[in-house]
């Protein structure tokens, strides 16, 4: 691995990332060593460390990094979005993936930042053990991220049936978080008419788009109303989505919430090798995420250098050829080895001041 991006890269962050000298390098080597191996699996991005240290030395000292290290909470989420370069607001996409090391349960509640040029994981919590989650979590998520960037940065944020439920939904709307959710076909709804009953029977004559007003509710002193839009998708199911905002542009602007399910295959399969890891332990597992969003993050600012206006090449089906993550993690895997410093320079469009958090009260 060389050694001049390791060294430009713990230039660029020292600014924004509260270590010292030598945890920062290793910070950095390993950040670099994911991507240069493929891996989030420390025996091998040991191989990959630069310098003259031998492989067993770094191996333990990328473990000791994890033992020893503790950083703020969600502190990578601000490094994030100042080097993807976004400003305004942005949609966030709200999923979960879980796997098994051994008999343990990895289970991580993932909060992502979704735009046309980028897919990158921006905070999460790691669930004990398996299942869905809680509306305590995904407030607490959602929370989080309001207190560093306010209500005004989201868009819109997109979720899919899982994360329903009465008090999740009336925390949104009343935290003024436009949502699109997607809703279960057996769920009740009060519709305009005042009588209850399913949103199956309520659209079992729906064709096409359809909208309209309900709520969700059976508390009439403490209503919830939102607006619903539905149609029908392949196989005659129902995509039924309720949101805070008009309904129509939800339901059109909710097929971008795929996008979380390939972030999860670029920190996977088809990057990082996420599910390599050995670790088991939260805090541990909180800071291997970390360096894995800073990772992704960068690959997805080198393809946007990279492509500029244009758009990937697609094959004669239509699809692209590679995703905009892979072009960039491609592209920064060979630069490590042929212009190291040309690799780094995505970062040296990060302002040195640190982004403050905004609390809201």
């Amino acid at each position: 691995m060389p050694h001049r991006a390791v060294t430009a890269l713990e230039e660029t962050l020292r600014a924004h990332v509260g270590l010292g000298k030598s945890r920062l390098e290793t910070l950095c080597q390993i950040t670099v060593g994911m991507i240069s191996a493929r891996t989030v699996n420390l025996s091998h991005i040991a191989s990959e460390w630069s310098g003259t240290a031998q492989t067993a030395s770094a191996y333990r000292r990328a473990q000791r990094f994890f033992q020893h290290v503790q950083l703020p909470p969600d502190w990578s989420a601000p490094l994030v979005i100042r080097l993807l370069g976004l400003k305004g607001s942005w949609r966030l996409a709200l999923d979960r993936t879980q796997w098994k090391i051994g008999t343990k349960d990895v289970n991580i509640l993932m909060l992502a930042v979704i735009t046309p040029r980028f897919r990158v994981p921006l905070m999460w919590s790691l669930i004990d053990g398996a299942g869905c989650s809680d509306s305590d979590a995904r407030i607490a998520l959602i929370q989080r991220y309001l207190d560093i960037f306010g209500a005004d940065s989201i868009e819109l944020l997109l979720a899919d049936r899982e994360f329903v439920g009465l008090r999740w939904l009336r925390y949104l709307n009343d935290n003024n978080v436009p949502f699109a959710v997607r809703l279960k076909e057996t769920l009740i709804v009060t519709p305009e008419d005042g009588r209850p009953r399913t949103l199956r029977s309520l659209l079992r004559n729906c064709r096409k788009k359809r909208v309209f007003r309900a709520d969700l509710s059976d508390d009439p002193e403490c209503p919830l109303a939102l607006n619903f839009a539905a149609k029908r998708i392949k196989g005659g199911e129902l995509l039924i989505v309720v949101s805070n905002t008009p309904a129509r542009a939800a339901l059109d602007a909710y097929k971008s919430r795929w996008a979380i399910e390939c972030l999860f295959g670029d920190a996977k399969t088809r990057g990082l090798n996420l599910e390599d890891t050995r670790l088991t332990d939260p805090r541990k597992l909180d800071l291997l995420l970390g360096l894995v969003a800073l990772a992704i993050a960068w690959a997805g600012r080198t393809a946007a250098l990279l492509l500029g206006c244009r758009a990937p090449k697609r094959k004669a089906h239509g699809y692209f050829a590679k995703s905009r993550f892979r072009i960039g993690f491609d592209h920064i895997r060979r630069l490590l080895r042929t212009d190291p410093a040309a690799a780094v320079i995505p970062w040296r469009t990060i302002p040195r001041n640190p982004l403050k958090p905004r609390r809201v009260v």
